[in-house]
């Protein structure tokens, strides 16, 4: 019997969902949101695999994993001209600062994303 899939920490859903190449009747690819996830703290943060699996609160050859497959979405949406799509995955959105959020966190007091109405209600 497999072990039960865990699931991964996201801190907020994306801003935009899907992109659109300028030309083509492509295929949709779909990237997940944990995906996308290990995409911006890795890429976008400048956070190391090591960093972002205890955002995450996944193993570290999890996260190397979903990057690999991440990366990979990338280049075909890039490469091929397929539109992309963003959503699903098994994930849990951090819907308030938590103990264990990085400096990263979308959600986290001080942090340049997080919200200034939210920062006064603390």
């Amino acid at each position: 019997m497999a072990r039960p899939r865990k699931c991964r920490r996201v801190c907020a859903h994306p801003r935009c969902t899907s992109f659109k190449p300028c030309k083509g009747d492509a295929s949709v690819v779909t990237m997940t949101l944990d995906e996308y996830e290990v995409i911006r703290l890795i890429d976008l943060e400048g956070l190391t695999q090591e960093q972002c699996s205890k955002q995450m609160e996944v193993a570290r050859t999890t996260v190397q994993a979903i990057y690999a497959s991440a990366r990979k979405t990338l280049a075909q949406c890039i490469v091929e001209g397929h539109p992309l799509q963003i959503g699903g995955g098994d994930v849990r959105i951090c819907e308030h600062p938590h103990p264990s959020c990085g400096k990263c966190c979308c959600n986290r007091k001080g942090s340049v994303n997080f919200p200034k109405e939210l920062e006064e209600e603390k």
